[in-house]
């Protein structure tokens, strides 16, 4: 390709004028890293911690943002909330990603590391239950059952996505064989109005929009989905209501379903070392100012959240714990913990590898 002679003018007196600038100017240029500077990347690294939260349209990702936004303390705590491409990967990067201290996970998230992790339930530990997500099994007028469903067409939203992940592990449990897809479920949706699709599969905090707000022909309904022992290691049991979705459901009946708990969840760091300490300042902070995310202008799940629910399977991160069993007015140590729980001080660089 050829250079118009502008052009390779122009090229020529910048080639030149690098060539020709001085030494000592080119000395002067700004470094990337001083010595000076040392204590100041240090400082701000000793107490910034990175959060997993999920995908930008999720509500995982607004309550890390609003968590970061209640418990940042200047450069004694600074949260990072992370975007992510869903649940699966925060557990990855809770596991194996550098500056990953903590993640919002949803409990079945599990499920796919046991193979690799045979015993990641003592790796991972639980901070905070902080709300479920319930399955929505939304059909059209001629399926009346789960069973019906078996070699029809049932989405369940874009990959990354908590119907996407956990809602192939439910209908593997639930040992219905259908044809799965993974579409936007407004595609979806369109998509049942006409036939195409025999249902979709929703796994967020109800109501959802879609069937409190959208008006539906007669027929198209919610199937119940039974609590049993097939779901008993990461399930709770739930149910849909009138008050949740008044033109699917009559107002003397409730559907039964089956809701997958969102959590906070930390590595299970030594006491000793210092990422330990950093999710123990985190937990202090959080758990002091719950009340001021159960306020208006926060997400509206927050004013369920109970410090003292557990996560099915997991323990509990011990500073978590620590705090909530304390006895009240108890004195804190500036790590957020008992009186001489912990060492003080800030936690310093360290290295986050593997983890």
């Amino acid at each position: 390709m050829r250079r118009s002679p502008a052009l390779a003018m122009l090229v020529a007196i910048a080639a030149g004028g690098l060539l020709c600038a001085p030494i000592s100017a080119l000395a002067q240029a700004p470094r990337l890293s001083r010595p000076q500077e040392a204590p100041v990347r240090e400082k701000l690294n000793a107490w910034t911690l990175g959060l997993a939260g999920g995908l930008l349209e999720g509500a995982p990702i607004r309550f890390a943002v609003e968590m970061a936004r209640i418990v940042d303390d200047g450069e004694n705590l600074h949260v990072l909330p992370i975007v992510t491409r869903g649940p699966a990967e925060n557990l990855e990067a809770l596991l194996y990603l550098r500056g990953v201290d903590a993640a919002i996970l949803n409990t079945d998230s599990l499920e796919q590391f046991k193979p690799l992790v045979p015993n990641i339930q003592k790796r991972i530990t639980s901070i905070l239950n902080l709300f479920p997500s319930e399955l929505h099994v939304f059909v059209r007028p001629e399926v009346n059952s789960l069973q019906d469903l078996a070699g029809k067409k049932v989405n369940f939203n874009t990959p990354g996505t908590a119907a996407a992940y956990s809602g192939p592990i439910i209908f593997d449990r639930l040992n219905v064989a259908i044809e799965k897809t993974f579409i936007p479920h407004q595609v979806a949706l369109e998509q049942m109005r006409s036939g195409d699709m025999a249902a979709v599969i929703f796994i967020t905090s109800k109501p959802v929009d879609a069937f409190s707000r959208s008006q539906w022909p007669p027929g198209f309904k919610f199937l119940p989905v039974e609590y049993d022992s097939r779901f008993q290691d990461y399930y709770l049991p739930s149910t849909l209501t009138s008050t949740d979705y008044p033109r699917l459901i009559a107002g003397d009946t409730s559907v039964r379903t089956i809701a997958v708990p969102t959590f906070l969840a930390a590595y299970n760091w030594p006491k000793s070392s210092p990422r330990y300490r950093r999710v123990a300042r985190l937990v202090d902070r959080l758990f002091t100012r719950i009340g001021k995310l159960q306020e208006p202008g926060f997400h509206p799940k927050w004013r369920d959240v109970s410090l003292a629910a557990t996560v099915p399977g997991l323990d509990r991160f011990p500073a978590a714990q620590e705090w909530i069993d304390r006895p009240s007015g108890a004195p804190r140590s500036q790590d957020g913990n008992t009186s001489g729980s912990l060492r003080s001080g800030a936690p310093g660089l360290v290295s986050q590898g593997t983890q």
